[in-house]
């Protein structure tokens, strides 16, 4: 568990904690007292203080001896996603830009540095590797991400690689500092970001952002299997689709 070493006498330690547990009840998908204990290099007494607290307010429920998050924490993020006006917007152009290329259509934002899956659909029969709504990423790994850093300044994308760096999901991530600016030039010049299985292999994901003072640092995708990505489609089908999509969706939320 963290130690308060940031010497900001606001910083209440034991919200620290509360929410390092929950995110790793979240993480392990339940865990019982003692399996969390070992994770977290806690005493298992600690560790069934918070639980118990969490589960008497409502966060966290019993299933069988194992501890997992309540859905109340859906109610949280689902009041957070509805007061979301790219989520208000947007949502149902996703929704038609799925039908219209027959592949899992996505929404993100960024929040902090991560890339936010604000909302996300399928068609019947694609193919999609089950990310949750609301699932925080490092956004070099996925097409949305780095649409969403090709709108930032150099100076601003420093900060983020300083602070979170760029670690590595499969052998296709980028890594390097230099290798990501390269990329994020070619974004910017070319209009749109690609996603060749840097996050998960066999997938494939082309991104767009959505250009609006009203809706900053926003992308949209589409994302399936790789062999069906192949160049030509790209340039023929998926990009005037999301292009449209989204100068939709940027018309909407200037105006609206």
């Amino acid at each position: 568990m963290a130690q308060n070493t940031s010497n900001e006498p606001n910083r209440i330690q034991a919200v620290v904690n509360v929410f390092e547990i929950v995110e790793e009840v979240g993480e392990l998908d339940g865990c019982g007292v003692r399996e969390l204990a070992a994770h977290m290099d806690l005493p298992k007494s600690t560790v069934h203080v918070y639980l118990k607290t969490l589960e008497e307010i409502g966060y966290v429920v019993q299933n069988e001896g194992k501890y997992q998050l309540g859905f109340r924490f859906l109610n949280l993020g689902g009041r957070v996603r509805h007061e979301n006006s790219l989520y208000q917007m947007g949502r149902n152009n996703v929704d038609e830009l799925a039908q219209m290329t027959s592949e899992v259509a996505t929404m993100g934002c960024e929040e902090r540095g991560y890339r936010v899956m604000l909302y996300w659909t399928e068609p019947t029969g694609a193919i999609f590797n089950n990310a949750p709504t609301g699932e925080y990423t490092r956004m070099h790994w996925t097409a949305l991400g780095k649409a969403i850093l090709a709108q930032k300044s150099a100076s601003e994308i420093e900060e983020i690689v300083t602070r979170l760096g760029l670690p590595q999901a499969t052998e296709h991530t980028i890594v390097d500092h230099d290798a990501l600016m390269d990329e994020v030039e070619l974004i910017r010049s070319q209009g749109y970001a690609v996603e060749d299985e840097e996050r998960v292999r066999g997938v494939k994901s082309v991104a767009v952002p959505i250009e609006n003072d009203e809706t900053p640092d926003a992308a949209i995708s589409v994302a399936g299997p790789k062999h069906d990505f192949d160049a030509t489609r790209i340039e023929e089908e998926l990009l005037p689709a999301l292009r449209n999509t989204a100068n939709v969706i940027e018309l909407k939320t200037k105006h609206y």
